[in-house]
Parts: structure tokens; sequence; C-alpha cells
């Protein structure tokens, strides 16, 4: 299936485009979806204002032979393990590590309660599960966007694992010093990381809030992004609202969006029921399973809601991988919906053509079952509700109002 949400930037002028498409339902032809491969997703690295030719090509990510000091279990001394809670042998690996080689940390089998921050000027880290598959290594927590910070602080720091000098003291102090209400979705998550070329392969990360809520607005997210080149390996990500927010943000910038970051996430499994994959990066999903639950009886189901920036090229693609339901989409009435636009930042001022966040999409290469909606795939912007308006008679213009 060839299926583009938005497209990207215009070819030259005289470009005439050939889409086997509808107004609701945009699909490539064979001759366009060529020009979306993971070579152009992952060309250009630094500022969006002047950036940097990059053809980053990631490689498999290897712990066959790793020996690392860095090893955390259900009990210390047991298979080798020195910590009992995995931001343990993070700030410890941080502290003790000199120069920028990469940092392995190895993860017994078991579930482990608590978040896990990697802060932004960390060096290449690679967390892996030692089991032999994904679902024996479990990172998990429940984590609302709609709690209070004091309710975050208990929760979060009920071991008193984040200190004021550990190096990821101030992810937690953003979160934990919030004068809000609520925390929002931007501290919702139970692994976070800010630095450039984090690795994950072979665990689970499970925002374990799910059904526990009601239908409503409860961004749980099990996992959040912000730096560049991040790979994701045989990993399966699980919550319900927002479960992965595939981000670009730092510390260094003042927490601004100015930035490529990019992401691989390859042989995995993404399951959740609104806009469950969401952010600015450049993502490409290879072989991965999307999953959407009709559990928590939202009414309303989608898997994309990529928030690109309208000068940046490239959002999300999608390659070889499946988008799959439940028996309540496949059974019921609803259906789920592949995806929307987020308007990011426009609620109060309504979607600004070339300044407000646009997002891209393309899926390509890739099957969809009947729990969605196939005929109108594509919804309504989230912030601004902006309706959907296919790009079949040109494929420069994304979502247009």
């Amino acid at each position: 299936m060839l299926a583009a949400c938005q497209t990207a930037t215009p070819p030259q002028a005289q470009y005439q485009p050939s889409f086997p498409g509808t107004t609701q339902r945009p699909v490539l032809s064979s001759d366009e979806a060529a020009r979306f491969t993971q070579q152009h997703y992952f060309a250009y690295r630094g500022l969006y204002a002047s950036p940097i030719a990059d053809a980053w090509t990631p490689q498999p990510i290897n712990i066959a032979s790793v020996n690392t000091p860095y090893v955390v279990g259900p009990s210390k001394g047991i298979d080798g393990a020195s910590y009992t809670q995995i931001q343990d042998a993070v700030n410890a690996a941080l502290q003790q590590q000199k120069g920028n080689q990469r940092i392995y940390i190895k993860v017994q089998p078991g579930t482990y309660i608590g978040t896990v921050y990697v802060p932004a000027e960390a060096p290449p880290i690679t967390l892996f599960g030692a089991g032999d598959t994904p679902e024996k290594t479990v990172i998990s927590l429940g984590l609302d966007s709609m709690i209070s910070p004091a309710t975050y602080r208990t929760l979060v720091n009920a071991n008193q694992q984040y200190q004021s000098g550990d190096p990821a003291w101030y992810m937690y102090d953003v979160c934990a010093s919030k004068q809000n209400k609520t925390i929002d979705t931007i501290c919702a998550a139970v692994l976070w990381s800010q630095s450039d070329e984090f690795q994950l392969k072979n665990l689970t990360v499970v925002n374990s809030l799910l059904d526990t809520v009601d239908s409503g607005t409860h961004q749980g997210v099990a996992l959040r992004t912000d730096g560049d080149k991040v790979q994701l390996e045989q990993v399966r990500l699980i919550g319900r609202q927002d479960t992965f927010f595939v981000n670009t943000s730092d510390k260094k910038n003042n927490y601004v969006t100015d930035h490529y970051s990019r992401a691989y996430i390859k042989d995995s499994y993404i399951e959740g029921d609104v806009d469950y994959v969401f952010g600015r990066a450049t993502a490409v999903f290879d072989n991965v399973r999307f999953h959407t639950v009709s559990t928590r009886k939202s009414k309303e189901a989608y898997v994309f809601a990529p928030d690109t920036m309208p000068w940046v090229k490239h959002g999300f693609l999608v390659i070889n991988s499946a988008l799959t339901s439940d028996s309540g989409y496949k059974s019921g009435k609803q259906r789920a919906n592949m995806g929307r636009v987020w308007d990011q930042g426009a609620r109060q001022t309504g979607y600004l053509p070339g300044k407000t966040a646009n997002g891209q999409l393309v899926i390509r290469d890739s099957t969809v079952d009947s729990g969605y909606d196939l005929l109108n795939p594509w919804s309504a912007a989230a912030t601004t509700s902006r309706p959907f308006k296919g790009n079949w008679t040109n494929w420069a213009r994304r979502f247009s109002s």
C-alpha cells in the first residue's frame, strides 16, 4: 500500500503529479513513492536554518559481545548485577564515564518500576535487555499528563533516585517544580532521553496508566526521545494516548525545537489509541507493527500525529510495516483512523500557513487491516480541528487550510 498523509517540499516546478488516490485518501504512485526513502529522511543534521549534509545510515545494534560494568538486575550480585534501579546505573555511568565513548547498560529480565531519564549532555548510551525476547525486560510506571506536580514528585522520585547534582536532575526538576495544575504531556514519559545517539534494544517500555483512566484526555507517554540519531530495535512501546513522543528539543537551546532530530525504529511494536506516535522529529519506522486498541473506549483513535515544521522536508516515513487493530475496531461500528496532523502552538492563533507546524507522513509498502476507516483514513488536525484536505492535486501542499 502506498499512502500519503502529506508530502515533502516540492521538486522542480515542471513536475506533474499523477496520484491514483482521492481527496480523502491520497495515494502515491510508484514513481512518487520512490522519492520517500530513508536516505532522503536522514540526509541532514544541525539547525533547520543552516542544515549540514550528513548521510546517516543506521547499522544494526550489536550487543552480542558487550562486556559492561553497568548491569541492572532484580537483586544485586545475581548475574553480575550491581544495580537494582536503571536510573542508578545511568547516573553511575554518566558520573564515571570520561570522553564520548559509547556506554552499554545491560538490564536483566524483570519488571523495573520507575522512570529513566538520560540528559542531553550524555555520551552515546545503549540500554538493552538481556532476555531472549523484549517481553522479558520491562520498564513500567503509570504517569498521567493530568496529575499534579506534587503527585509527579511522589511517583517519580519515591526512592530519591533524582538528587540535586545528579546528571538528570534538571530533567526531573523541570517537571517537579512546575507551577501548573498538571504536569502536561512533556513530563508524562516513563523513559525520556534527550541525548544524541541513544539506543534501545530488546526491551519493553510501558506507561501502565493504560485502561485505569476513562476515555478522556490522559496522555501517558511510554517513551520520549529528543536527540539526533536515536535507534530503537526490537523494542515494545505500550500505552494508550501519546505512547511514543518522538520529538526534538534540548536543554542547551532552552528546549526550543530549531534543529533536526532523526530516529530509526526497526523490528518493533507500538500500541495505543489516540495520537500514539507523535512529535516533531524526522523518523523512519521499518518493520514496525502499530496496534490500535479499543479497550479504553475512546471515542476516537489515531495512530500518527506528526507536527513537522513547514520548512522541514521530512517528518515520518513508515515502510514494510503493519497497522493492526483489536476486535473492538474490526467488529464494532467504530473504525480507527491512521492519523492527523498536530497543529502544535496554534490553539490561540489558529493555523498560520508557513508558520504553524504542519505534520508530514508517508506510509509505503505496508499493510492496514479492516479495523481502520480505509475510505477516510485521515482526520482533522489536532489543536485547531483544521479539516483534512488531501494533496492528490498538488503534492507539495501537505495539509492546507
